[in-house]
C-alpha cells in the first residue's frame, strides 16, 4: 500500500492488503512508531518476515520503536525475540485492541485472538485528528503498563488475568446487549452519527427516559450524547432528547466509528446505520483497558463539542450556518480550489491581491479552468486584481481579448469577454494579503500569502480557509462586491470631466448596488452576526480619499453616503468583534492610572457640545450634567477607550429613551473612609424607563425594544466592566420616571488628601 497526501480513513479488505499496509506504515515512519498489540501478536511479529523486516528497517533508520503487549507465559519466548528488535517493550493487562500509530499514520488490525493468523481486516487512516487522539490515548496507556523486565518477574511469581471481548452480529442479540448495556449502567456516553441518532430514537427513546427519570432523582449519572452538526432531519430528535435531559453536543469531525461506554463496558461499530437499523455487527468489551481508550477520546471530543441550542431556530428557520474548515496543507488547497472550479455552475469570483498571486495561479492551472467554465459551462467569471506588466500576456491570453486592448484608449482598462470580466484595481486598495475565491455565491476558499516571492503555489501558500457558511460566504462576497464597485466609482472620478454623464449613470447604479450589498450586510448580520469578519477599511478609505479628490458636488454628496454608512458598518463591526472577544475571553485591556473625575466631566462636556450641535430648534429641553466634587480626584487603573465606551454607551441609551427632562452622571464611593474598595458610577434618566419584560435579560445580546441599533451596547458594556473586576446592573428610577444604569470599578489606590 502506498500512502496518499489526501487525508483518508478506510478500511482495509485482506490478510495480504493487511500485512502490505503494516510494511507501508513503517516504510512511511520518519522518527517513531508506537505498536499496540494483543497477546496473540508478538509470534507474528517476529515470525512473519515482512512484518520482522519492516522493524529492523524502521530501527536502523533511527526510528525509535515502542511496543505494548499483554505478556504472558505462551508467548513469553516471542517477547524475549521482540525485545531485541524494538527499543522499549512494556506490558498491559488484558489488551483486546491492535494498533500502531506513527507522526503521521495510525493503522488499526481487526481483533483476533488466533495465534499465527493476520487479520483480515484493518482500520487505517491519516488524518491529523485522528492520529494525534490515537498517539494520545497510546502514551496514556504507556504511561500506565509496566516494563518487560517487571512483567518477567510477575510471570514467575505466577500472577495472571481475564477479560471477555468478543463482537456480535446476531441483531436479536444486539438489541439484547443494548438493552442490557443501558438498564445496567450508572453513566452513558455515546458518539453517533445521524443515522445512529435516529436509531437510537426509534427503538431505545423509552429506555433513555427511564435512565433521565433515574438521573433526576440522584440514581444515575445521565447521557451525554455526541452527534454530528445538525440539520432539518435531526433538529426534532434532538430537541427531544434535550428535553428529556439529555446533554447533546455537536461535533464537526466525527470519529470513524460510532460507539458507546459506561463504567463498565464499551460498545462499538463501523457501521454508518444510515436505514435506522441496527448494526451488522458490534464490538463489545468489558476490559478496563479498552472502556478507558474509548473514555478518554469521548472525553476529548466532548471538549471541543458545540451546545447546538444556539443553532436550534436557526436550522428551523432555514439558516443553517454551514461548515468551516481550515486546510494547513497548500497541496489539499491547491486541489480544493481547482475542483471548486471545476464544478461551478453560475459564478466564479477571485480577488488577486498581488501580480505574484495571480501567476503563479495561472501556472496551476487555475486560469484555464475558469476559462472553460465561462466557456463551455455559461458560467460567469469575475476576477479582481492589480494591473502589472508581468501579468500582462497572460491575462491577455485567458481573456482572448488582444485587439481590445489594442483599441482601449486607457491604459488602466478592464478586459472583458463573453462571461470572463477582469478588472484592475489599485495595490493599495487591496488590503489583503490573501487569494478568495467565491463559487456560485455559495463556498468560499481564502488562501492565505505566507511568502509572495516565492513561484509556485505550495511555496507560497500558508493556511487556507474554506467554508460553506452562509454567513461566511456572504462575509468575503460582500469584500469583493465592494471593491468591484470601487473600481467603477475610481474610474468615474478620474474621468468626470469629459464622461460626467456616464459617471453620473455609474455612480446612481453604484449607490443601488451599495444600498443592495448594506440590506445583504444585515440579512447576514440577522443570520449569524457572530461570524462578521467583513474588512471595511478599504472601503472607507478609498472613499474618502475620492472624496477629497473630487470636485462635483453630485459625486460627493454620493460619497458621503458611502462613507457614513461605512463608518456605521465599522462601528458594527467592532461591536461583533468586541461581542466575540468577550465571548472567548480574549477581550485584552490596556490599563492606566486614571482620575475618574476628570475623564468623566470631559467626556460630559464633550457629550453635551455635540447634544447642542445637534439639536433641533423645536426639540424639546434635555440637560445633561455631571454631579461630582471636582476637588476630590478618584484614581482607578482602568483601559480609558474601554471606560469612555461603557460611559458613551449609558449616555448614548439614555438619550435614545429621554424626550425631555435631565439625565445626571454620578459618582459615589464604596468602602471604608480612609480607603475606599470600589467606586459606582450611575447614569440617571428621566426617559421612559425600562422595559419590564426585558430588565432581566437586559445585558444580553440582541436585547432591544427600540428599531434603532443591534441590542448589542449594554452586552458589551457588561463584558468590559467584567473584565476591570466590577459590575453593572440597572433599575427604573422609584418615582416611576426614567432608569437607572450603574457599573462599578476598583479603586487602586487614592492620591491626595481626603476631606
Amino acid at each position: 500500500m502506498t500512502t496518499s497526501s489526501k487525508a483518508i480513513t478506510k478500511v482495509i479488505q485482506g490478510t495480504r492488503s493487511v500485512v502490505n499496509a503494516e510494511v507501508a506504515f513503517f516504510s512511511n515512519v520518519k522518527s517513531r512508531a508506537d505498536t499496540y498489540m494483543n497477546y496473540t501478536r508478538p509470534p507474528l511479529a517476529i515470525g512473519l518476515e515482512p512484518i520482522k523486516k519492516a522493524f529492523l528497517d524502521a530501527k536502523n533508520r533511527g526510528v525509535y520503536l515502542r511496543y505494548i503487549t499483554e505478556i504472558t507465559n505462551e508467548n513469553l519466548t516471542y517477547c524475549k525475540e521482540l525485545i531485541k528488535v524494538v527499543h522499549e517493550l512494556r506490558h498491559l493487562d488484558g489488551i483486546n485492541g491492535n494498533y500502531m500509530v506513527s507522526e503521521s499514520e495510525y493503522i488499526a488490525p481487526l481483533i483476533l485472538f488466533e495465534h499465527g493468523k493476520v487479520a483480515s481486516q484493518a482500520v487505517y487512516s491519516n488524518i491529523r485528528e485522528v492520529v494525534e487522539q490515537q498517539q494520545y490515548v497510546f502514551d496514556n496507556l504507556w504511561n500506565r503498563a509496566i516494563p518487560f523486565e517487571e512483567r518477567i518477574k510477575e510471570i514467575e511469581e505466577g500472577r495472571t488475568n481475564h477479560y471477555e471481548t468478543k463482537v456480535l452480529t446476531d441483531k436479536g442479540e444486539i438489541s439484547e446487549k443494548i438493552k442490557h448495556f443501558l438498564e445496567n449502567s450508572n453513566e452513558v456516553l455515546s458518539c453517533s452519527g445521524s443515522g445512529g441518532l435516529r436509531l437510537g430514537y426509534d427503538k431505545f427513546l423509552d429506555l433513555g427516559k427511564e435512565i433521565m427519570a433515574r438521573s433526576r432523582r440522584g440514581e444515575h449519572k445521565g447521557i451525554k450524547l455526541l452527534t454530528a452538526p445538525l440539520n432539518k432531519d435531526t433538529v426534532e430528535l434532538v430537541k427531544v432528547l434535550m428535553d428529556s435531559g439529555i446533554e447533546v453536543r455537536e461535533i464537526k469531525n466525527m470519529p470513524p466509528m460510532s460507539f458507546s461506554i459506561t463504567d463498565k463496558e464499551v460498545h462499538a461499530t463501523i457501521d454508518k446505520m444510515e436505514s435506522r437499523e441496527l448494526a451488522q455487527s458490534v464490538l463489545v468489551s468489558n476490559e478496563p483497558v479498552y472502556v478507558n481508550h474509548f473514555r478518554s477520546i469521548f472525553k476529548e471530543l466532548w471538549k471541543d463539542g458545540i451546545d447546538p441550542k444556539t443553532r436550534l431556530s436557526s436550522i428551523e428557520e432555514g439558516a443553517d450556518f454551514g461548515e468551516i474548515k481550515v486546510i494547513p496543507n497548500a497541496s489539499r488547497a491547491a486541489e480544493l480550489y481547482l475542483d471548486l472550479e471545476r464544478n461551478a455552475q453560475k459564478e466564479i469570483i477571485i480577488m488577486y491581491p498581488t501580480a505574484n498571486a495571480f501567476l503563479r495561479q495561472y501556472r496551476l492551472g487555475a486560469a484555464q479552468l475558469a476559462k472553460e467554465a465561462a466557456h463551455k459551462r455559461d458560467v460567469k467569471v469575475r476576477i479582481l486584481m492589480p494591473k502589472h506588466q508581468s501579468t500582462e500576456e497572460f491575462v491577455q491570453s485567458f481573456t482572448n481579448k488582444e485587439e481590445q486592448e489594442k483599441n482601449s484608449a486607457a491604459s488602466n482598462s478592464d478586459l472583458i469577454h463573453d462571461n470572463i470580466d477582469v478588472r484592475y484595481i489599485e495595490q493599495a486598495m487591496l488590503d489583503t494579503h490573501a487569494t478568495i475565491l467565491v463559487v456560485d455565491k455559495k463556498i468560499s476558499l481564502v488562501m492565505e500569502i505566507r511568502d509572495d516571492s516565492k513561484t509556485t503555489f505550495n511555496e507560497a501558500i500558508g493556511l487556507s480557509t474554506y467554508s460553506d457558511s452562509k454567513a461566511g460566504v456572504l462575509s468575503y462576497l460582500s469584500l469583493v462586491e465592494n471593491l468591484w464597485v470601487q473600481t467603477e466609482l475610481y474610474q468615474q472620478i478620474k474621468d468626470s470631466n469629459t464622461k460626467l454623464e456616464i459617471a453620473n449613470e455609474r455612480l446612481e447604479a453604484a449607490n443601488e448596488q451599495l444600498k443592495l450589498h448594506d440590506k445583504m450586510q444585515q440579512d447576514f448580520i440577522n443570520i449569524a452576526a457572530h461570524e462578521l469578519r467583513t474588512p471595511i477599511q478599504p472601503i472607507l478609505g478609498l472613499s474618502q480619499i475620492l472624496r477629497t479628490k473630487s470636485r462635483d458636488t453630485q459625486s460627493i454628496d454620493s460619497l458621503n453616503i458611502v462613507i457614513r454608512n461605512a463608518v456605521r458598518l465599522q462601528h458594527l463591526t467592532e461591536d461583533i468583534l468586541d461581542v466575540q472577544k468577550i465571548e472567548s475571553n480574549t477581550l485584552q485591556l490596556n490599563k492606566e492610572n486614571l482620575d475618574l473625575n476628570a475623564l468623566i466631566s470631559n467626556l460630559v462636556d464633550d457629550y453635551r457640545s455635540q447634544q447642542e450641535r445637534e439639536k433641533k430648534e423645536d426639540s424639546p429641553v434635555l440637560s445633561l450634567w455631571y454631579d461630582l466634587n471636582r476637588s476630590k480626584p478618584i484614581f482607578v487603573e482602568a483601559d480609558r477607550d474601554r471606560l469612555v465606551r461603557v460611559i458613551h454607551n449609558l449616555l448614548d441609551n439614555s438619550v435614545k429613551f429621554t424626550k425631555e427632562g435631565a439625565i445626571v452622571v454620578m459618582v459615589r464611593e464604596e468602602g471604608c473612609l480612609q480607603q475606599p474598595e470600589k467606586v459606582i458610577i450611575t447614569v440617571r434618566d428621566t426617559g421612559k424607563g425600562i422595559d419590564l419584560d426585558i430588565l432581566p435579560r437586559l445585558f444580553s445580546k440582541f436585547v432591544t425594544k427600540s428599531y434603532q441599533g443591534t441590542g448589542l451596547g449594554l452586552y458589551i458594556c457588561k463584558g468590559i466592566v467584567d473584565a476591570h473586576g466590577g459590575k453593572i446592573w440597572a433599575e427604573n428610577n422609584p418615582d416611576g420616571k426614567g432608569a437607572r444604569f450603574s457599573f462599578s470599578i476598583p479603586i487602586v489606590r487614592q492620591i491626595g488628601p481626603r476631606n
